[in-house]
This record gives structure tokens, C-alpha cells and sequence, in this order.
């Protein structure tokens, strides 16, 4: 039995023991003694819990460890033959171990030593599933147990499943807390490594950018220069004309929608809209290649103007289509979430509609439209099919919108696809580039936390 079956037992086992708690508790409170602390339903819920909690625990311990302590146990039929490989050699002989239990080896013969390590991984993995099994059993009725046989009225069963759940909230914040901590120092440590051979104003500065290092002393056409003002560039412009395009359509749209539209036309025309949302990325780069870009490329390559066939033009408009409906939405909740009484007092004063919605709706809903905004920008910062297909891969330092330029997320990517090493000079540079980018997000973040303070200060 796998032990994904004994979760799904257990899960079964906790939900019988939510009926029986809850009925025993049903039966006490009828009793005639005294008045049960808690209602039925927290007696039910402590109980199940019980059931669950510890043996999820164990379970959760098995999933995460069972393969490093099985891979080293297994490692160990190799008589000291393990010993005396390399630290390479011996990963290798681990990976091998993993796909040949796994099923993943595809050619022909295999070594004797590694099969016998593969027959001991799945022996002593199924002795550890059974007894995986009989120890979540055991816990489960154990828990079961010292909860059920323990109801009475003076159990404060609520105190204890809130207590149970606030510590189950806790763990999930730190767990996110420690997520992003763990994200920030992997990215900046890598960071460190790559401006060690780099120099910081290098990479800042630099108006060249050009990856290619030179495998060889003898190879040629590695000129190794990560200069990361050109991505820079393009990666605001792009960014840049596609707020240019989803700001002020989105903007005025939810006005529209919030404050003009009758409700019958709005119950079609908002989920029309936010249709566009739910389009994959690479049709819109798609429609960016084959439709907008040759439009633009015929359009303004008619009065004479030099346009590439990949342009940042092209990529912006689109990537502005694509990220109305984020600012159409939620400004459209945010000014709905305005009180009534604001517009009626408005009105009361003389106020005409479109005056109520400059001087008090759009101030009083700017927190949350701001917000918005930051959304559609950081949508906009991390897009990457769309620019790969309708502006190109090259770093060209431009203030033309219809020549070919690329992002940073683009070039994240091509750094990190291909056969390079890890600890290169190109490869590094990826995290670089993601520090920056997580920089410039903690910065358009820092000014939308002081836009947001200043008028929520003053409309509350």
C-alpha cells in the first residue's frame, strides 16, 4: 500500500471521529450535569484532530527524509567500494541508483553492484512503508483515544482548537517569511559570486552587453562584456508603453463600468473584459509576432520610418492589452468599495457626476488603484513570451520604440538555458539581473506604500 492511501485512511479515520466526538459531546450536553464549555462541533474538531495531526507529522518526516536515508543504506552494499569514489563519481552512482529505482534507466545493462544497491532501496523501502503504516494507525487511534475518553463539560475544547489553528497560521507565515528570506539569500549569495569577477559599476553601467565567454583559451568571439544598461532600458520602455496602454484604458473603463454602466451591460461587459486575463501568454506573443508587429512594420515603414520586424513597440501594446483587465478589476472593486454616502454628499453640495468622481471617488478609492497599478507593472516587469516573440533577444541601447530590444526576465532565461556551468560567469550573471529586478519591485512597492499612507490618512 502506498502511503498515499494511508492518507487517505487517515483522513477517512478523522473524519469518523468528528461524528463521534461531536455525538459524544451531544450525549453529555444532554445528560442533565453541567453545562458543556464548548459547543458539540469543537469536541468533534479536537478529536479529529488528534486523530490526524500526529500522524501527518510522522508521515511528513517519512516523505522528506525516507529517500537520503534509503540512498545511504542502500549505499552500503557497495562494500566499501563507495568509499573510495570520488565525490563526482559517487553523486553519479546516486543518480543512477535514483532513476534505476525509479524505473528512468533506458539503456540495456546495468552494473551488478548498483542493481544490488536498487534491490536493497526497495526492500528496506517497503519494510518502511509498512512500517509507516502501522505507526500513523497507532498514533491515530492513540490520539483518538486521549481525546474521546476525556470529554466532559469542564473540557474547554474551543481553547484548544483555536490554539491548535493559531499555531497552524503561524507556521504557514513563517514558513512564507522563512520562503522569501531563503529566496533573497540564495539570489544575493550568487549575486556576490558574480560581482566578484564583475565589478559592480561594470554591470551597472555598462552600455554593452554581450554574455559570450570563452570556453577555451583558444576560442574567439567571447567578449564577455555584462553591461546591464541596455536590458535596463528595454525593460523599462517595454514596461513603460504597455502602462502607457493598460493604464488609462483600465482606468477609464471600471470608471465606466462603476459609475456610468447600467447593470445589465455590466454583467456582460466585466467578464467579457476579464476574459483577456485568462488568455495564455504565448497566444498574445503569437498575435504580437503575426499581426501587430507586421502591422506596425507596414504602417509606419510606409512614411519612410526604419522599423524592425521585432519591436519594442509592438511587444508594449500588447503586453498593454494583456494587463488591462488587472487594473480594470480591481480599480473597478475599489471605486465600488467607496462608500455611498461620499457620492450622496457629493451630490448634496452641487457636485455634478463627473466632478464627484475627479474630487472624491478617484482620491478616496487612490490606495487601492495604486495598488492596482503596481500589479499591472510588476505583470508587465516579469513578461517574458511575448517580449521573446515580438521584440527580439538583442540589447540594443535605444530610444527608438520600433527597433528590437530586449527584458530582464528574457535574458534571465537565456542565461540559465543551455549547457553552462553553474558557477560561470554567464550563468551568474542571471542572478544579478533577478537581485536588480527584486530592487526595483521593493521600490515601485516603497512609493506605493507612501501613496497609499498619504490619502489613507486622509479619507479615513
Amino acid at each position: 500500500m502506498s502511503p498515499v492511501s494511508f492518507v487517505i485512511i487517515l483522513l477517512a479515520l478523522s473524519s469518523l471521529d468528528f461524528w463521534q466526538g461531536k455525538r459524544k459531546a451531544f450525549g453529555v450536553a444532554t445528560s442533565g450535569g453541567p453545562k458543556m464549555h464548548s459547543r458539540p462541533g469543537y469536541y468533534g474538531m479536537l478529536t479529529a484532530l488528534w486523530c490526524a495531526l500526529p500522524a501527518l507529522i510522522v508521515f511528513f518526516l517519512w516523505w522528506t527524509l525516507s529517500d537520503t536515508i534509503l540512498v545511504k543504506l542502500a549505499m552500503q552494499s557497495l562494500s566499501g567500494k563507495a568509499h573510495e569514489m570520488a565525490p563526482d563519481r559517487l553523486n553519479l552512482w546516486v543518480n543512477n541508483l535514483r532513476n534505476l529505482v525509479s524505473g528512468n534507466i533506458v539503456y540495456g545493462t546495468v552494473d551488478p553492484a548498483l542493481q544490488a544497491a536498487a534491490d536493497r532501496y526497495l526492500g528496506l523501502q517497503r519494510i518502511g512503508q509498512a512500517a509507516l503504516g502501522v505507526i500513523m494507525l497507532a498514533l491515530a487511534l492513540a490520539g483518538t483515544s486521549a481525546i474521546y475518553t476525556r470529554i466532559r463539560p469542564a473540557m474547554r475544547a474551543r481553547n484548544h482548537v483555536e490554539f491548535i489553528i493559531k499555531m497552524f497560521l503561524i507556521l504557514c507565515s513563517t514558513i512564507a517569511i522563512f520562503t522569501t528570506l531563503g529566496i533573497v539569500l540564495s539570489v544575493l549569495f550568487e549575486s556576490i559570486q558574480f560581482f566578484k569577477k564583475v565589478p559592480v559599476t561594470d554591470f551597472l553601467f555598462g552600455l554593452h552587453w554581450s554574455p559570450q565567454i570563452a570556453l577555451r583559451d583558444d576560442q574567439v568571439g567571447g567578449s564577455g562584456s555584462f553591461g546591464a544598461i541596455p536590458v535596463l532600458a528595454g525593460t523599462f520602455m517595454i514596461s513603460g508603453i504597455a502602462m502607457l496602454v493598460a493604464a488609462p484604458i483600465g482606468l477609464m473603463s471600471a470608471i465606466y463600468l462603476s459609475e456610468y454602466a447600467g447593470p445589465r451591460f455590466r454583467a456582460v461587459a466585466k467578464p467579457v473584459m476579464e476574459i483577456l486575463a485568462g488568455i495564455p501568454t504565448v497566444v498574445y506573443g503569437f498575435f504580437a509576432a503575426l499581426v501587430v508587429a507586421p502591422f506596425i512594420r507596414n504602417t509606419l515603414g510606409s512614411t519612410g520610418l526604419d522599423v524592425s520586424s521585432e519591436s519594442a513597440l509592438a511587444a508594449g501594446l500588447v503586453m498593454g492589452i494583456m494587463i488591462i483587465p488587472f487594473v480594470s478589476s480591481l480599480s473597478d472593486d475599489v471605486l465600488n468599495a467607496v462608500p455611498q454616502a461620499m457620492r450622496d454628499g457629493s451630490f448634496a453640495l452641487g457636485a455634478t457626476k463627473s466632478e464627484t468622481i475627479r474630487q472624491v471617488i478617484i482620491p478616496a478609492a487612490l490606495p487601492g488603484i495604486v495598488g492596482g497599478l503596481l500589479l499591472a507593472v510588476s505583470r508587465a516587469i516579469g513578461e517574458t513570451m511575448i517580449v521573446v516573440m515580438a521584440a527580439g533577444l538583442s540589447a540594443n541601447l535605444t530610444a527608438n520604440p520600433l527597433q528590437t530590444m530586449t527584458t530582464v526576465t528574457v535574458q534571465i532565461v537565456t542565461l540559465l538555458v543551455g549547457d553552462q556551468e553553474f558557477d560561470s560567469v554567464k550563468t551568474l550573471a542571471a542572478f544579478a539581473f533577478g537581485l536588480v529586478l527584486f530592487i526595483i519591485t521593493l521600490i515601485l512597492n516603497i512609493i506605493a506604500l507612501v501613496v497609499v499612507r498619504k490619502y489613507r490618512e486622509q479619507y479615513e
